[in-house]
């Protein structure tokens, strides 16, 4: 009877071991974690038909795809974006309020990853050059998660040095793309120097061998392309068609060639190339303890600045980088396993449609001068509190009021931000304005956009002044498109799950947001949320 009941309990317990693992797999070795830089969720959605399989088709067939996935603060750039997406926080929290700003006490200049006291390795840093996670508040998941398994590797890749940087958190390793040399590089905040891995592929000089190469359109149907923008547009930027040879006008590879690649396909190429790099240099993926790699794809957002989000430079960039992630899927799938990794994809931002396009829509669109709104405010002011130079200047979309000369005049600073707000709603370009004693009292929750705005304003970091611009209107003086507003076009960006052990194939069209990521992957991990996130994790299909 007794070897019967034992018998008995052996198989129950079997069973319930395989109950218990189906509930809760292993944790993923490798997280990929890949960012596309100025992505908007309409260009995945309006060019599905002509993606590849196993590019971001396998996202969109085989994973979770969140289609109506938004940011939730207000000035979507590259900066607050990247911030945002590993830490689950809003700006508020990190601290990230733009690619840059301006301290509102003293006016001076402040770059989101800016540090002095690191130099970068190999590579001639140019004074307040250097860059580190300093300005960022918050943790990341990767800082979790190394806290919890000392053996876990976080490294963070990116054409730019805020789009690795962010991303790394504060005890990850970030390496950028630095553009004067076609190389990856990271600073002395990370390490002394850089490991044989990395030497090895800046000595190969791989960016140098799309020299006088062509960029031309994966698709040789014209029609393939109808729903975009022909090229040459009298707005667009410079060299605004395909095909297009890089290094025109150069007999060798040299700074300018270089730069340019950035803007081309191929800049994602040599990015993911190196991201290749760092998994079999660092043995990503090949143990129990997780890892990160986070690889931020810029070329989609400076082929957006320069001839926008419609065009056919921009669809077609889209078509590109869907075959590179397939092939880089491919070796995903060969050195870590089909069944070790879980990718995600997002954006940093979206993009607005550029105003000279959208005129010919017949939209209500056109570019703010802040120069000439600064000028009619400091006239408005005078007239009202006396002689002075009252606006000193914006600050991350918000504006700053001359502090000392208001504490000098004994100005109470309520009345004189509704004053300057006033003024400057009569602006053809602004939408809305709040005062920096409305969003910190939240007095006007419920507004039109308070709430992003105040998912952005940092009490030590933002101006006193936040704006909101008008739908499809932008600043004088950028580039031809840009983004940065709370309205969809920015904040809608795709979020894309893939890892057949962790996440069922679905769409969901319940609205969600990027800060719930973080979140999710920390349960991927087994590792609590960063201390600081705000976000929930997402409802994966089931």
């Amino acid at each position: 009877m007794k070897t019967i009941f034992s018998l008995f309990l052996a198989v129950v317990l079997a069973g319930c071991a395989g109950t218990n693992e189906t509930a809760a797999p292993a944790k993923p070795r490798l997280v990929v974690f890949f960012v596309v830089d100025g992505l908007p969720q309409r260009q995945v959605v309006d060019y599905r038909d002509q993606l590849a399989p196993d590019g971001f088709r396998r996202f969109l067939d085989r994973g979770a795809w969140f289609a109506d996935a938004h940011y939730g603060h207000s000035l979507t750039a590259t900066a607050p974006g990247h911030a945002t997406m590993l830490t689950g926080a809003y700006p508020h929290r990190t601290g990230i309020i733009g690619n840059e700003w301006r301290n509102p006490d003293t006016g001076e200049a402040v770059y989101c990853t800016g540090d002095t006291s690191a130099t970068y390795i190999g590579h001639k840093t140019e004074k307040l050059d250097g860059t580190s996670p300093k300005n960022l508040r918050a943790e990341t998941v990767g800082d979790v998660l190394k806290r919890v398994d000392g053996r876990s590797k976080v490294i963070a890749i990116s054409g730019k040095d805020r789009g690795a940087i962010l991303p790394a958190g504060k005890t990850g390793v970030a390496y950028m793309y630095m553009a004067e040399t076609g190389r990856f590089a990271s600073t002395t905040h990370y390490m002394p120097a850089h490991p044989a891995w990395v030497k090895a592929f800046d000595e190969s000089k791989p960016a140098d061998r799309w020299f006088h190469k062509e960029w031309r359109p994966l698709l040789a149907d014209p029609g393939a392309y109808a729903k975009s923008l022909p090229d040459n547009q009298k707005w667009y930027a410079k060299g605004g068609e395909l095909p297009k040879r890089m290094g025109e006008e150069l007999d060798k590879p040299g700074p300018k060639y270089y730069r340019e690649l950035l803007a081309t396909p191929f800049g994602d190429q040599l990015t993911l190339d190196f991201a290749a790099a760092a998994i079999a240099g660092e043995e990503l993926g090949r143990d129990d303890s997780p890892d990160i790699l986070s690889v931020s794809l810029s070329s989609h957002d400076y082929v957006n600045h320069a001839y926008s989000a419609e065009s056919r430079l921009s669809h077609d960039h889209v078509l590109q980088l869907d075959r590179a992630l397939a092939l880089f899927f491919a070796e995903l799938d060969r050195v870590v396993g089909k069944d070790a990794y879980v990718a995600v994809l997002t954006a940093d931002h979206g993009f607005m449609p550029a105003p000279d396009h959208s005129l010919t829509l017949g939209r209500n669109a056109g570019r703010q001068s802040g120069a000439q709104a600064l000028t009619r405010l400091n006239a408005a002011l005078v007239k009202q509190f006396g002689e002075g130079n009252w606006a000193v200047g914006f600050s991350a979309y918000g504006l700053l009021l001359n502090r000392p000369l208001m504490a000098q005049r004994g100005v109470d600073r309520n009345a004189f931000g509704e004053a300057a707000r006033t003024q400057l709603l009569t602006e053809p370009g602004f939408a809305h304005a709040y005062t920096r004693a409305e969003i910190e009292s939240g007095s006007k929750a419920g507004a039109p956009y308070f709430d992003a705005v105040r998912k952005t304003w940092h009490p030590d970091r933002s101006a006193d002044v936040q704006l909101v611009l008008k739908p499809y209107w932008s600043f004088t003086g950028g580039a031809p498109a840009t983004h940065g507003s709370p309205y969809p076009y920015d904040t809608n960006v795709p979020i894309l799950f893939y890892g057949p052990k962790w996440v069922k194939p679905g769409r969901v069209d319940a609205r969600v947001e990027v800060v719930d990521i973080a979140p999710t992957l920390s349960g991927m991990l087994g590792v609590t949320p960063p201390p600081l996130s705000e976000g929930k994790a997402l409802p994966l299909p089931r």
